[in-house]
């Protein structure tokens, strides 16, 4: 929505208005900020969603420069996002602060934090030894550009939209990447998992141990990044085209995993898997936000899944030309290219079992963090310690009544009749 001239000089006598009453009742240093954006439009998804990202480093510098804030006053309009924040503390120090925040953001070119003292007079940025701002379109120093309008408002407009595209974008993909790791270091460290590794034991693994996990999950965090990359820059291309795109980064990331192990496979499945959901999150990227509809997710990744296998190589079996009838015995193939055939396993079963995870694990951890209490009590059956691995497993697969934390009475939900555990495996 675009504002005229007349509304957008009665915000700015409004603002004033509001500035010096707090600073009638206040008495301290007030910062009063704003985005700085070109043309007539001051208001959209886009510009509030960088105010919020301003006001939240705002509030945790205040926060760990120890300055308190005596009170606070926002304003989201067609004029623009406003807020002002009586601080507690030196009007020089609370410059400083806002000066390193704009300097310390690629968003900072559009964040105006203007500190107003006591007296109400405007504290230069120079005061505190900051750098005179840049022209946002070619960086010359000063105010020379816009006091001579060598840049047309297209220019500037333009100008803005790489500023706050390119800064969501990183902070998107960095922020997937590093909940992608999160999920991994969480899997590997819920306790107990008969059979598996954890916190306690290697369960049947004589190769691996939690420390082979932790440097394998630390050594494939670049890799989300580049799948939701990945997925950005194809978003405007068929789902296949994005999928042989994805699976050559895979490859790379299963070299750096087995060099990270010593050769030992701890996260193969998680490198498919994860990666195709972050491929999925970057396609459906916006700089608006990130898609959060766990089933657009999903379908996105059903979309990819959907792409026919092809071999790696000319001496790779074709996999269409294998079927389930010729794989009735694992003497004609290798046993785990008959399960794979025989359960429709990989990219096919990627729509069958990831809806899994909206139905049962979304519900287990939504629970846990209402209830803000440890990982393991609302996930693992409570047994004692010296109950047999058969009696554990039984319970985790439907056999037994569905596992109840002890604490809170939380039960594990039910998936077409049986328990659908939070990893649960091919059988």
């Amino acid at each position: 929505m675009e504002v005229t001239l007349e509304e957008m000089l009665r915000a700015r006598e409004d603002r004033v208005r509001r500035q010096e009453a707090m600073l009638r009742r206040y008495g301290g240093p007030l910062i009063s900020f704003s985005m700085n954006m070109p043309g007539p439009v001051k208001d959209s998804p886009l510009l509030r969603r960088a105010f919020r990202a301003g006001r939240a480093q705002l509030e945790a510098g205040l926060r760990a420069w120890s300055l308190p804030v005596l009170a606070r006053e926002e304003r989201l309009a067609s004029t623009g996002c406003e807020g002002l924040y009586a601080a507690a503390g030196p009007a020089e120090k609370v410059k400083e602060l806002c000066v390193s925040i704009e300097e310390g953001s690629s968003l900072g070119r559009l964040w105006d934090m203007d500190v107003l003292s006591p007296g109400g007079s405007r504290l230069a940025r120079e005061a505190v030894g900051g750098r005179p701002r840049g022209c946002m379109v070619c960086g010359k120093a000063g105010r020379g550009c816009a006091s001579r309008r060598l840049h047309a408002v297209s220019e500037l407009q333009e100008a803005a939209r790489r500023i706050l595209t390119s800064h969501f974008a990183a902070a998107d993909r960095d922020r997937a990447a590093a909940l992608a790791t999160q999920a991994l270091l969480e899997e590997v460290c819920v306790t107990p998992k008969p059979g598996l590794v954890d916190c306690a034991n290697t369960g049947s693994h004589r190769d691996m141990d939690l420390f082979t996990f932790l440097r394998s999950a630390a050594a494939l965090t670049p890799y989300w990044a580049r799948c939701v990359e990945t997925g950005m820059e194809t978003a405007a291309e068929p789902p296949g085209a994005a999928f042989q795109a994805l699976r050559q980064a895979g490859r790379a990331a299963e070299r750096t995993m087995f060099a990270a192990t010593g050769g030992v496979n701890t996260h193969k499945g998680a490198i498919f898997t994860l990666g195709l959901l972050c491929g999925a999150a970057g396609r459906l990227w916006r700089p608006e936000g990130p898609c959060r509809d766990p089933e657009r997710l999903l379908e996105q990744c059903a979309a990819l899944a959907r792409t026919p296998y092809v071999p790696r190589s000319v001496s790779e079996p074709k996999m269409p030309s294998l079927n389930r009838a010729s794989c009735s015995s694992t003497s004609a193939l290798v046993s785990g290219l008959a399960v794979t055939l025989r359960h429709w396993a990989g990219v096919r079963t990627a729509r069958k079992h990831l809806p899994s995870v909206t139905r049962c694990r979304v519900p287990i951890n939504s629970h846990r963090d209402a209830s803000s209490r440890n990982l393991e009590p609302c996930i693992s059956p409570q047994f004692p310690t010296n109950t047999p691995c058969s009696t554990k497993m039984s319970s985790m697969y439907g056999r037994m009544a569905p596992p109840t934390c002890s604490i809170c009475r939380f039960t594990m939900p039910r998936v077409s009749g049986s328990l659908s555990m939070p990893f649960p495996s091919v059988s």
